[in-house]
């Protein structure tokens, strides 16, 4: 079986390498494979087995091996595609294997529960269980005000029309921010103020003025990697945007879905200066674990419980019980806490040799923001340069970058800057990647 594994696994290295297989896609089943190459089943498995362990591909249970990344390559590394649009986690790191035992031992565990509808804010066990877990984030919170929702998305989504103790209704973002988000603010008309996001973080002076001469129920914020700038505020920040948000009366929506990353230790979320209520956490486990797993989790005061879990209802009724019995599984293991340790040195790698590219190949006239996890970071264009046509040049030398446009509000809208994220492009392609975005910014000035 030996040589004819060897042709196997060369066969499907060929197809990938010659584009037959693009990112993404599904490779032929083992036993349309097994048919074609006219060898045994076992054969195939072991020649997927032996590309699975080398990152090439990944199995998805009951559907079968794809091909990991975004990565075509074609005869050379000249010809590779470099995607830095694609913002996922890296699926050749995702523990697909670990998390299918949790599932399994979840649908054993949780059957009675699937029989019924589950409270609103989550399974007990689970809240308990984050309750713990965030304290390793400095989030120290009672399970009861700790809830389970489809993604961090929902959370948001659902908090941005709720009313508020400070019976206020304007809401106040950063400038950029995430698409979803921007999404939720204007398909409802809500009344928006927004505050620009630079290299330096915002202006808290300015953050000031909007507090003092707006209605401001909350202010939304990303406060480590903000999507899309990359950007981290340091604890006197956090600490001073705290501050003002008491004086003024203001909620704070702290977006924390990629904490867990943080290779800072002493790195404080807002919620740790007022854990009362007047900062509300939210996280995400899309960017770290299984985005299609649709998990999150907030932590709400006391007086919104009621209000967000009738929300809640009204909106999905409950997370689903298998994934969340599940997460609580993987938690309760270890197995969590050992793949974060694993991102964190991989997205710190990445993050420097982004950093380093930048300062050494960016034209004068662009700056870059971010660069301390390999997720997200911007590059600010000369004004009189439009995002939009970088892109298209761009697509011609194999590098794929996205426009921000989107991902501002209309009144705040920037037509010059461009996101990037490193988190699914080889270690070795980053500087490459940034080299031809150099040169064409340079070429289109």
């Amino acid at each position: 079986m030996g040589n004819k594994y060897e042709e196997a696994r060369k066969e499907i290295e060929r197809r990938i390498s010659e584009g037959v297989i693009q990112p993404g896609e599904r490779l032929p089943s083992v036993r349309k494979l097994s048919s074609e190459l006219q060898c045994s089943i076992n054969t195939v498995i072991k020649a997927y087995d032996q590309l699975e362990k080398q990152h090439m591909i990944y199995s998805v249970p009951k559907s079968g091996y794809f091909l990991v990344g975004s990565h075509q390559t074609i005869n050379n590394s000249q010809t590779e595609l470099i995607d830095f649009s694609s913002a996922g986690p890296d699926r050749s790191r995702m523990p697909y294997r670990d998390y299918q035992h949790c599932m399994n031992q979840a649908i054993e565990w949780y059957k009675e529960e699937m029989f019924h509808y589950s409270e609103p804010l989550g399974l007990d066990v689970l809240r308990r269980q984050l309750s713990k877990q965030l304290q390793d984030l400095q989030v120290f919170a009672p399970s009861e005000r700790v809830c389970v929702v489809s993604g961090s998305q929902q959370a948001l989504d659902l908090l941005l029309t709720l009313p508020f103790p400070n019976g206020k209704d304007v809401i106040c973002t950063e400038q950029p921010t995430h698409p979803s988000f921007i999404q939720s603010l204007t398909s409802r008309g809500l009344k928006v103020r927004g505050i620009e996001m630079t290299n330096k973080g915002i202006d808290l002076e300015q953050l000031e003025r909007i507090f003092h001469e707006t209605e401001v129920k909350l202010f939304y914020t990303v406060s480590r990697f903000q999507n899309p700038t990359g950007y981290c505020y340091t604890n006197l920040e956090k600490q001073k945007i705290v501050e003002l948000a008491q004086k003024y009366d203001v909620y704070i929506l702290e977006d924390d879905y990629m904490g867990d990353l943080d290779m800072k230790r002493k790195a404080d979320p807002m919620f740790a200066y007022d854990p009362s209520g007047r900062v509300i956490y939210t996280k995400s486990f899309s960017k770290v674990l299984l985005p299609g797993l649709r998990l999150g989790v907030a932590v709400l005061p006391e007086v919104l419980l009621d209000s967000f879990a009738k929300a809640k209802f009204a909106a999905d009724v409950h997370t689903p019980v298998v994934t969340q019995g599940a997460l609580e599984i993987y938690l309760q293991s270890g197995m969590y806490k050992a793949h974060i340790q694993k991102l964190r040195r991989q997205y710190k790698r990445k993050g420097t040799l982004l950093k380093q590219a930048y300062q050494k190949h960016l034209p004068k006239e662009a700056a870059f923001t971010g660069g301390e996890s390999g997720f997200y970071s911007t590059i600010e264009l000369p004004k009189r340069m439009k995002a939009r046509r970088l892109v298209n040049h761009l697509k011609h030398k194999n590098v794929l970058v996205q426009d921000a446009t989107n991902m501002y509000l209309p009144a705040y809208r920037k037509e010059n800057r461009i996101r990037l994220s490193v988190s699914q492009v080889k270690d070795q392609n980053i500087e490459l990647g940034i080299k031809k975005i150099s040169e064409c910014i340079s070429e289109l000035l």
